[in-house]
């Protein structure tokens, strides 16, 4: 997923009691004046420091950021949302790599509750501790609406997790996965649990761009695709470069190389955001234009790290009849999800009640995205 977001990183120093009500002259009456000199120095410059950074905010700076390299020390990374004036912070104790590929900044952190995060260009994409729900209900979804699932694509999800949650389904045969970032793959093989995803011989790994690799893919081949892409926009509103994978001329590739009871997922932004809100209007038009997909249907997914602790799917099916989960179907699905536990592959996040309730939406937003055609 993923926000272009402001990112500030700042050292957690313990100087000064900034709240004591001791003031200046109890700081010189109990340490003496060279100690409190420093002390004074120090509150004087950070205070510049945050005044500086609010005036480069209020200016439009599109991020600020102070890193320690290799620090031991607790840094904060504050994510910015402007459109809604929202903001939040994971703390992190460590920085475990910092380098850069031939397409974007690589950064590992270790925090102390959420275990290693991956960043991007500043943006956070996973982290270990709730990295299951995103990528559980991204993969598992689609994977059971199928009955059963034997040709998958996989277009981004760099960090591996997706892929291997696909590969829990025994039904899988082949699953092609799409990446444009190798150095993102061979970062995430050596510092994430399910590094060993691509080991798999299930799995046939493209260094390309997914736009093009669809493009020349098999019509009528993948039972599933999974798209896991980062954002199409930024914050400021600037077009990123994944806004090829949204656009109705990509959907109409997406569509043609699925067979004729495929199911197609993606990446779908966040509810409380309204140009989030927005894209996923325009998309699910798009996706519904010209006699393509039967049923697309927006769900949603609680995520602690990601802006306003939402973000949702676009679940989208060739027929209409894959999209509805009646007791027979959920008898299967439960069936599914049994032999995925008895194989020691269980999930932590994604259970089959959520294929039902995952679409149930607030009422404004459910109207808004349905229209008539939603009921209560």
């Amino acid at each position: 997923m993923h926000y272009k977001r402001f990112i500030m990183m700042l050292p957690n120093l313990s100087l000064i009691n900034v709240n004591s009500n001791q003031g200046a002259r109890g700081c010189f009456h109990q340490r003496g004046w060279k100690p409190c000199l420093k002390s004074a120095v120090l509150c004087t410059f950070g205070s510049f420091l945050l005044l500086f950074l609010c005036d480069c905010d209020a200016a439009g700076s599109e991020f600020s950021r102070i890193s320690e390299s290799q620090s031991s020390r607790q840094l904060t990374l504050t994510e910015r949302i402007s459109e809604i004036g929202f903001s939040q912070t994971i703390e992190v104790s460590d920085v475990l790599l910092e380098t850069r590929s031939s397409f974007q900044d690589i950064k590992i952190y270790q925090s102390p509750h959420f275990g290693k995060v991956l960043v991007l260009d500043d943006v956070v994409q996973i982290t270990e501790r709730d990295g299951d729900s995103y990528n559980e209900m991204m993969a598992h979804i689609p994977m059971m609406a199928h009955p059963s699932p034997k040709r998958v694509l996989v277009i981004g999800g760099g960090d591996g997790y997706v892929l291997s949650e696909v590969l829990k389904h025994p039904s899988v045969e082949h699953v092609d996965h799409v990446d444009l970032d190798a150095e993102v793959i061979d970062v995430c093989r050596k510092y994430f649990p399910w590094g060993d995803a691509w080991d798999d011989p299930r799995v046939r790994l493209h260094t390309v761009d997914g736009s093009s690799f669809i493009r020349n893919a098999q019509k009528g081949f993948y039972d599933v695709i999974v798209q896991d892409s980062s954002d199409p926009f930024g914050d400021d509103g600037e077009i990123l470069p994944s806004s090829v994978l949204y656009e109705k001329e990509h959907f109409h590739h997406l569509y043609a190389a699925l067979a004729d009871n495929g199911v197609f997922n993606f990446q779908a932004e966040t509810l409380g955001i309204p140009s989030d809100f927005n894209g996923i209007l325009k998309w699910r038009s798009l996706l519904l234009a010209d006699d393509m997909f039967k049923a697309v249907r927006y769900g949603t997914i609680a995520i602690p790290t990601y802006p306003t602790g939402q973000i949702g799917f676009l679940l989208c099916t060739k027929k209409k009849e894959t999209a509805v989960m009646n007791e027979r179907k959920m008898a299967s699905i439960r069936e599914r999800f049994n032999a995925i536990e008895e194989n020691h592959m269980g999930t932590t996040y994604y259970q089959p009640r959520l294929q039902i309730s995952a679409f149930d939406l607030p009422l404004a937003a459910e109207r808004r995205i349905y229209g008539s055609d939603f009921v209560l």
